[in-house]
């Protein structure tokens, strides 16, 4: 059994002012996404000009704040909520939903693509391999706050973790920073350094993210105020990945037949 480092979950601590880790993660993951999109634009297919990388990201911000955060309270904390409201503004505490970040930053991203003449889909293949940074991060962040650990597990780099009891259990949180993460963006990286037809980039974002989600959600732990839904190994997470999962497979598909029927007309 490995030992949790128990980190101190507050990075900076300025008196009234606290910095935790958690937010460090999301800055990490902004940071990572307005590097890697200056990378992208300046490839001679892209949809989007260096210079509107940061106003892309300041929607994309809000995006993952605002969905992450409502998704969140919608799809796991409701009764919570409903008891008392104030709790949807501790972000600090974590408590942030990647499905509903995906639906906050897929409006974002319909909003900037109106906004500016960009095609949605080339603009959703634009940003889809720099996902994956923020989910590493935001994953590690869950590390060091010590939440959404494993079930227990008799493997040798199994953890105890604080507020979980004495059995060693899965780091589902690293699992998810390695797979959902560093993983999927080599993945995505490399596929897209080619032209690809518009969706194909982001279906398989959804179909990547969708399977390791799914995979890793039968080591991890449900919300105990949820637990499993059926079966007595099925998660909510799972249930919200599988849309993720079909609807990645249709946006590849059609992108690659439009691709043959207008190479086939032409």
């Amino acid at each position: 059994m490995l030992t949790y480092p128990d980190i101190d979950p507050i990075a900076i601590d300025l008196g009234p002012l606290q910095i935790h880790w958690y937010g460090v993660m999301y800055l990490v993951g902004f940071v990572g996404f307005w590097w890697l999109g200056l990378v992208r634009a300046r490839q001679p297919y892209s949809p989007v000009k260096p210079q509107q990388i940061g106003d892309m990201l300041f929607y994309g911000v809000l995006g993952v704040i605002l969905g992450g955060r409502i998704g969140y309270i919608l799809f796991y904390n409701l009764p919570a909520f409903l008891d008392n409201p104030l709790i949807l503004f501790q972000i600090w505490e974590g408590g942030m939903s990647f499905h509903g970040g995906l639906i906050g930053v897929i409006i974002a991203a319909w909003i900037y693509s109106q906004r500016h003449g960009i095609g949605f889909l080339r603009l959703c293949d634009f940003v889809a391999p720099m996902v994956p940074v923020g989910l590493g991060a935001g994953r590690i962040g869950n590390f060091i706050n010590g939440e959404l650990w494993g079930a227990p597990t008799s493997l040798p780099w199994g953890m105890a973790f604080p507020n979980a009891g004495p059995e060693p259990r899965h780091p589902s949180q690293l699992y998810e920073a390695l797979l959902e993460g560093l993983v999927l963006f080599v993945i995505l990286w490399v596929f897209s350094r080619k032209p690809r037809p518009a969706g194909a980039v982001c279906g398989l974002f959804l179909v990547g993210y969708g399977v390791l989600r799914f995979l890793v959600e039968f080591v991890r732990l449900p919300d105990e105020h949820i637990g499993y839904l059926a079966f007595g190994w099925l998660t909510l997470g799972q249930v919200l990945s599988l849309p993720m999962v079909v609807l990645g497979v249709t946006l590849m598909a059609r992108a690659y037949r439009h691709r043959d029927q207008h190479q086939a007309a032409t």
